[in-house]
């Protein structure tokens, strides 16, 4: 049995048990699955830019230097190459790195790491080596933050064959999606959606959610269905919202996984209201919601009753914090969007 199927058969006894519920932001629950697989297992270690005493610039390791101490949480060099390599230098030799990087666009200094040896050594090698990291990556906007502290780059990482690419969107599935990426043997890109860090729910720790890999339904719909992920799920539901005060049913999706891709959970959705917007904060030119888009037509043309929309990013560089909010797609425009179908 697997340090997750364990996991995962142990919770509901767990569950059970627990009498009341907690408010837990997105920032705790993030700190409390590394701290949990940390104490489970001696091989997992998190190393970065000030994620030791400091915490981490969002605070998500915080407490986990004192507690586990610097030979299993400590502050690596100012050096995303360095520190990629070194993980996975460590992996192949039997540890389970889970390394920051410090804001999205600082990731791309070990783009050529990630991309031409973590993402392709299992195949390499012939399945003799997995390399069972996490690259844990703040991004988006939504927090004030200059372009380069607030990317959205995820078509860079889904581009590449060999990652497994998620993104929570609540405390729940950060905490559970997280110790699962821990738990995989394959390298995952965890996709940390900033300006939802401090966003709390009711939940009960420790908490497993569907496999991350799953797409969910988190509103019922019958009219359209609208795809979201991380940032954009709260936009998505808030544009439910809006769209029932004016008789639209919307159903919204949290993609979760972006690589691989729910197709299953998504066309049964999309079989159902004939229609799908796709939203997302990265611009839209060769974006995620192109992907989306492609593979939806592909495989559920003839029922589709209206092209398939993509309320995005405009096509411009990240602009300065007293403009993100004309940048960022908002309920309101998802509605405008839907507006341009003929019903």
């Amino acid at each position: 049995m697997t340090i997750l199927e364990n996991r995962r058969s142990a919770m509901p006894a767990a569950q059970e048990a627990a009498q009341t519920a907690t408010q837990v932001s997105l920032a705790g629950a993030l700190t409390a699955a590394l701290r949990d697989s940390m104490a489970e297992d001696s091989r997992v270690v998190v190393f970065g830019e000030d994620v030791g005493p400091l915490g981490g610039v969002f605070r998500v390791t915080d407490g986990l230097a004192k507690e586990f101490g610097d030979t299993r949480i400590w502050d690596s060099p100012l050096a995303e190459a360095g520190i990629v390599g070194t993980a996975i230098g460590m992996a192949m030799y039997g540890m389970r790195p889970v390394v920051e990087m410090q804001f999205d666009a600082f990731s791309y200094p070990a783009f050529e790491q990630i991309t031409s040896h973590l993402a392709k050594m299992h195949n390499r090698s012939k399945g003799a080596v997995t390399l069972p990291i996490v690259i844990r990556i703040p991004y988006a906007g939504g927090i004030g933050g200059v372009e380069h502290h607030s990317d959205s780059s995820e078509a860079y990482w889904t581009h590449t064959p060999g990652l497994t690419v998620v993104t929570p969107s609540n405390p729940a599935d950060a905490y559970s999606m997280l110790r699962e990426a821990i738990a995989s043997d394959d390298p995952v890109i965890f996709l940390e959606p900033k300006s939802r860090y401090w966003s709390k729910d009711a939940v009960e720790l420790p908490v497993v959610t569907p496999p991350m890999t799953r797409a969910l339904v988190l509103r019922e719909g019958t009219d359209v269905t609208l795809v979201a992920y991380g940032p954009t799920v709260k936009t998505a539901l808030q544009a439910a919202d809006l769209g029932a005060a004016e008789g639209l049913s919307i159903e919204v999706i949290d993609l979760r996984s972006l690589s691989p891709f729910d197709d299953e959970t998504v066309g049964a959705s999309v079989r159902k209201t004939s229609r799908a917007a796709i939203i997302h904060e990265a611009s839209q030119f060769g974006g995620y919601g192109a992907e989306v888009a492609a593979r939806v037509t592909e495989r559920q043309f003839f029922h589709l009753a209206a092209p398939i929309l993509r309320i995005t990013g405009f096509d411009i560089p990240f602009p300065s914090p007293k403009l993100e909010e004309y940048h960022l797609p908002t309920a309101e425009r998802v509605l405008a969007a839907l507006d341009t179908w003929e019903w």
